[in-house]
């Protein structure tokens, strides 16, 4: 018998119940109903909706809310407890609600819509604990925030929770105890402005040929490409958009999963030189349509069928384009038709499933046909240039080390060809960051991120890139949202989000995170002696040589000074740190 998988995500959950609601009930039943439901639907459902929550359940008075992102939960809890005496409750002759709060991150399990764990039962135990009005937070989310909040939380000492093992430090804040720290107006926050946001699935193939796959797929990709270049506009990446590929699905699902408020889906139908684009554009809160088009057309106009769902989709969505981002989505790449065919079938090969020398082989020969077809085709330079580095990552070849180089040569040829082209940038940055020049590296990188604003890469890259430079709390806000554009990449990112972590000194989260990233990806070596340094400078010496026994397991031959040496660190005192709680718990000597 198939044991079933257990689906487990790292999330902040909010805990919120009303003060006193069995007294209220008592004294007015429909009166404490009607102010309730008045309080959700004018406060706490705005404020969820505003922060990217996601209300998992309602228990009468009590409810649990999801987030993606620990300061998003957080910001949401202010912003519902500053919202004392935002509802005219006199006038309206109703009871007054009144919240208190608990917010935890950590480990859950999905089933269906709903989530358990621990990381579900401390946030429940947090919530009784603070002050009627304010907010009772784990030490874990007081590390996490950091000074990414314009409030301080107060140190409330420890308290043993049910079922978990070592006593919880605990953080508490109420509006009245302490001010705000000073800010824009007055130490509040600004009002969050909704940000459009869309995910593109991928277009399905009806040409009936499974082999043109890599055709709709492509058309799909530079949609994705084009959207993600408008700064007022959140996109998902390719990565988790494409998890949904052959899957019937759910428009709100994936509107839920992903966190955005809009869909893009469609379908590709490819004959000789002929092809057909349906594509229909859907608000994930509600299942409506927002626009839908149909376009028959030669295979030479494919450049204009994309650039005009481009353009409906930004109206479609009332986004405000800059003078730079209209010429942006103007420029062409390439007016070949053939050397695009070519990069998306170099891109189909290097970006799937199963990677290995075949492959690569495959890759890169189209890469060099797009460039025999469009010389000046910067994006073709760019692929190339991915196709040596993961050469050079994963040693295929019999020489992978001179692919480092070749893989230089590509970069700069596609930034002399397309200066304003992203892609460009990154693979330079990537390039530069494996010859340990750190400031070549952030400079590139900044240049993408200014040029695409939505590329998940970039922003992960740059997170990388600020660790290895010794500016980890630089780093944290940069991974994180290079997770919310890509949440299919957590698995990656959860390795640099917990070393900055660690780096910052801020061991608890740390830990949280790094064990996310062991349950993801099991057989990780290099984050677990990252874990076992984290357990270590805790004091949790037990737990870190058990996780040391097990990284000795997957690979008996590690040596953590080989591998931290292989690593672009611009400060030694950054390797020291790791080296210390590995020492602490008696694993280095």
């Amino acid at each position: 018998m198939t044991e079933e998988r257990v689906n487990r995500k790292l999330a902040a959950i909010l805990a919120a119940d009303v003060v006193g609601y069995s007294r209220l009930m008592g004294a007015d039943e429909a009166g404490t109903l009607a102010a309730l439901k008045h309080h959700r639907q004018a406060i706490f459902d705005p404020a969820v909706a505003a922060h990217n929550g996601r209300i998992v359940k309602l228990i009468g008075d009590g409810t649990i809310v999801e987030f993606g992102s620990v300061v998003d939960a957080v910001n949401c809890a202010l912003s519902v407890q500053r919202s004392d005496g935002a509802l005219p409750d006199e006038a309206l002759h109703e009871p007054k609600i009144v919240l208190r709060i608990g917010i935890n991150l950590g480990d859950v399990i999905i089933e269906g819509d709903d989530i358990y764990g621990d990381g579900v039962n401390i946030a429940a135990r947090l919530e009784p604990l603070a002050e009627p009005g304010g907010v009772c937070v784990s030490s874990i989310v007081n590390e996490s925030v950091g000074n990414r909040i314009d409030v301080r939380f107060s140190d409330s000492g420890e308290i043993n929770v049910k079922n978990i093992e070592r006593p919880i430090r605990v953080w508490k804040w109420h509006p009245s105890a302490t001010p705000d720290l000073a800010g824009p107006n007055g130490g509040r926050p600004a009002p969050n402005a909704a940000t459009a946001s869309i995910a593109i699935l991928p277009f399905t193939n009806m040409s009936g040929d499974p082999e043109q796959e890599y055709f709709s797929d492509g058309i799909t990709e530079d949609i994705i490409t084009d959207l993600s270049k408008i700064a007022g506009l959140t996109v998902i990446a390719r990565n988790s958009s494409f998890a949904y590929k052959g899957r019937s699905v759910d428009i709100r699902e994936v509107g839920k999963e992903l966190g955005v408020r809009s869909v893009l889906e469609g379908s590709i139908r490819r004959a000789s030189n002929r092809v057909r684009i349906t594509a229909q554009l859907i608000d994930a809160t509600n299942g409506a349509h927002l626009w839908a088009d149909r376009y028959d057309r030669d295979l030479t106009d494919i450049f204009e069928v994309q650039d005009d769902v481009t353009r409906q989709i930004v109206e479609a969505l009332k986004v405000t384009l800059s003078p730079a981002e209209k010429r942006r989505l103007s420029d062409a790449e390439t007016q070949s038709v053939a050397a695009y065919d070519c990069v998306l079938r170099g891109r189909d090969f290097m970006l799937g499933k199963d990677k290995n020398i075949e492959t690569f082989g495959q890759a890169i020969k189209y890469f060099n046909e797009a460039i025999e077809h469009d010389p000046n085709y910067s994006v073709a330079y760019a692929c190339l240039s991915f196709g040596y580095i993961f050469d050079y990552q994963n040693r295929w070849t019999g020489d992978p080390d001179s692919s480092l180089p070749r893989a230089e040569q590509y970069a700069r040829k596609a930034i002399e060809t397309g200066p304003n082209e992203p892609l460009a940038h990154c693979v330079t940055a990537l390039c530069a960051s494996f010859g340990k020049d750190l400031d070549r590296a952030m400079a590139e990188i900044d240049i993408a991120i200014s040029l695409n604003p939505n590329l998940a890469l970039a922003h992960s890259l740059r997170g990388n890139i600020c660790t290895y430079s010794g500016q980890p709390l630089e780093a944290i806000p940069q991974i994180e949202q290079a997770m919310r554009l890509d949440p299919a990449m957590a698995s990656q990112s959860l390795h640099f989000l917990g070393m900055a972590y660690l780096l910052a000194g801020k061991y608890e989260t740390a830990a949280v995170l790094l064990r996310q990233r062991i349950v993801l990806v099991p057989n990780t070596d290099f984050t677990r002696a990252i874990l076992a340094s984290t357990l270590g400078h805790l004091g949790e010496v037990d737990q870190a040589r058990r996780v040391w026994g097990e990284l000795k397991k997957i690979n008996p031959n590690y040596s953590f000074i080989e591998h931290s040496g292989r690593q672009p660190f611009k400060h030694k005192e950054d390797v020291q740190r790791i080296a210390e709680g590995l020492k602490k718990a008696g694993l280095l000597s």
